[in-house]
């Protein structure tokens, strides 16, 4: 199966094309994607940047079992799942699902299931800067 799944944790920026590349599949109609962007407002604060750290050995291992759960219960071609860490600026990229099967409905539910389950299980922490301070956002898992 690890050739239907690119898993990637880095401090380099994320490349949707790079992650389009490896999902394209003339035998897949259905292209999904997830683009994370850093956005410059939480809560009715501004925010500066975000700060991303991870237990890398745990987090891939764990983005690995997401994305063969979904290639798996969804019947999909291939996922990518590609997430970053260090400091990064408004409009910068953190996270990206790339999503290819036959159909478009199993690409949509593959890519939603693989975001919303990294955000729950997945050792990456998220620290949010304002003006005035910072915070952790998610102290889990």
């Amino acid at each position: 199966m690890d050739n239907r799944i690119f898993i990637k944790l880095t401090e380099e920026s994320l490349s949707l094309d790079e992650c389009h590349k490896f999902v394209q599949d003339d035998g897949c109609g259905g292209l999904a994607f997830f683009v994370g962007t850093v956005r410059n407002n939480t809560k009715e604060k501004e925010v500066v940047r975000l700060e991303f750290s991870a237990y890398d050995p745990m987090a891939i291992k764990e983005m690995r079992i997401i994305a063969e759960d979904a290639v798996k219960k969804f019947g999909i071609h291939k996922l990518a799942l590609h997430h970053a860490k260090g400091v990064l600026s408004i409009g910068e990229v953190p996270v990206i699902v790339a999503v290819s099967s036959p159909h478009r409905e199993a690409a949509f539910k593959a890519c939603q299931y693989a975001i919303d389950t990294l955000k729950k299980t997945v050792p990456i922490w998220k620290k949010e800067y304002f003006e005035d301070g910072e915070v952790w956002v998610n102290a889990h898992p």
